[in-house]
């Protein structure tokens, strides 16, 4: 399961999200994922990228929200599977608190879209303000979004636990909005149909009366190199025009491998 790989990197940012992974007595244990029965695609993809046994079955019940609800649920039990994705990074039990970017290189923005896909929205406000959000229990997940948001549309968002549940509630709406889906969403990736439809709506959109206020500036594999030549941010900023916060931002996930190293482009 190479994270570099658009498709794995995806699958895995959703497991963490909505998987459960399950340790029972010696080498037994499953790992299951379950989400509405609309979305059963997704997890017939998971199980094409999966070289091991697994099934995906329907089931109907009562809920909170509806007298009957129907879902579809992916189980996959093979030891070595379980193996592969804790060591990934993907907590056996509860996870929701202690969930983390995974260790090493991996292709951030498909990481970043499979946890949306499963704990995120993509769409319109109330007020027709196109927007991205996500609901995580996880510091580390939550600053991680943020960090990219920054990087990829210039609007620093900071977060806070909600008082009532202790939730983080990440929104990045308006233009920033608009230009994250179109970077989490772009054509051909895997991704729910639905929320790709509603990531593909947003392009449209223009501010009433105004014009956008920043376009975003990519990285590209010179200024890498040239940021991890110089190994500072306030030169780089000199050298490359940019702030020594971004430059700061993007050497550390450089280092950190959250990103592809220049010659890996």
């Amino acid at each position: 399961m190479d994270l570099t790989v658009p498709e794995y990197a995806y699958m895995f940012g959703f497991l963490q999200a909505d998987g459960h992974l399950a340790q029972g007595d010696g080498q037994k244990g499953r790992l299951t994922v379950e989400v509405s029965a609309r979305d059963i695609d997704i997890l017939r993809e998971f199980q094409r990228l999966t070289p091991y046994n697994s099934s995906i079955t329907r089931r109907t019940r009562s809920t909170n929200f509806a007298e009957t609800h129907t879902s579809a649920v992916w189980r996959l039990c093979s030891l070595e599977a379980r193996t592969i994705l804790n060591d990934l990074g993907l907590p056996y039990g509860r996870k929701s608190r202690t969930v983390a970017p995974p260790r090493g290189a991996f292709s951030n923005r498909d990481y970043l879209r499979g946890v949306v896909d499963a704990d995120g929205s993509v769409g319109y406000t109330s007020r027709g303000f196109p927007f991205v959000s996500l609901t995580t229990a996880s510091t580390a997940i939550g600053r991680h979004l943020c960090a990219y948001v920054e990087e990829v549309t210039g609007v620093r968002r900071t977060i806070a636990r909600n008082a009532r549940d202790g939730i983080y509630n990440v929104l990045v709406a308006m233009e920033a909005g608009q230009r994250l889906a179109a970077d989490l969403y772009y054509p051909g990736c895997l991704a729910l149909d639905r929320k790709q439809a509603a990531a593909d709506s947003l392009a449209g959109w223009a501010r009433p009366g105004m014009r956008s206020a920043y376009t975003a500036r990519r990285w590209s594999p010179d200024e890498d190199r040239v940021l991890l030549q110089l190994g500072s941010p306030t030169a780089a900023a000199e050298v490359l025009g940019r702030t020594p916060r971004s430059c700061n931002l993007r050497m550390w996930r450089l280092r950190a491998g959250h990103v592809p190293q220049p010659g890996e482009r």
